[in-house]
């Protein structure tokens, strides 16, 4: 069994990454935190929260989404991988990616965009009254 309870896949994946950003786990100082908030007394009782300090990058990761320290500490490391890489990819990241999608989606249409889309629209309407059966009682 790996280090994470989770597929041995996903642990590999996370270790290409982690190799792919230059992130080593010497460098990576963690130490575990009493949680808080909702979950009852167990949350506030055990050091399930997990903080990560990366030396080199002085970047700082706190994660508490699940009650399983080893689930946290999958997690956590995910998560400082995507801040390092949004540090040095910049505009390439992949959340910078989907923001930008995000705000493409978001973004009024033009006159003329709209006005295709209109025409679009009459081209199916259109269709479709064609497909209508003819009633026989509709002669006159």
């Amino acid at each position: 069994m790996g280090r994470y309870p989770v597929s041995i896949e996903k642990e590999i994946q996370l270790e290409k990454r982690m190799v792919e950003l230059s992130i080593a786990e010497d460098e990576i100082e963690e130490k575990f935190i009493k949680g808080s908030g909702s979950g009852g007394q167990k949350i506030n009782k055990t050091s399930s929260c997990v903080y990560l300090l990366h030396k080199p990058t002085g970047i700082e990761v706190k994660c508490q989404k699940d009650r399983s320290q080893a689930m946290n500490r999958f997690h956590a490391r995910r998560e400082l991988c995507d801040k390092i890489e949004q540090l040095i990819k910049g505009e390439q990241s992949k959340k910078q990616q989907e923001r930008e999608k995000v705000r493409r989606q978001k973004r009024k249409r033009s006159k003329r965009a709209k006005e295709k889309v209109l025409k679009d629209k009459k081209i199916t309407s259109d269709k479709k009254v064609l497909r209508k059966n003819v009633s026989k009682n509709s002669e006159h």
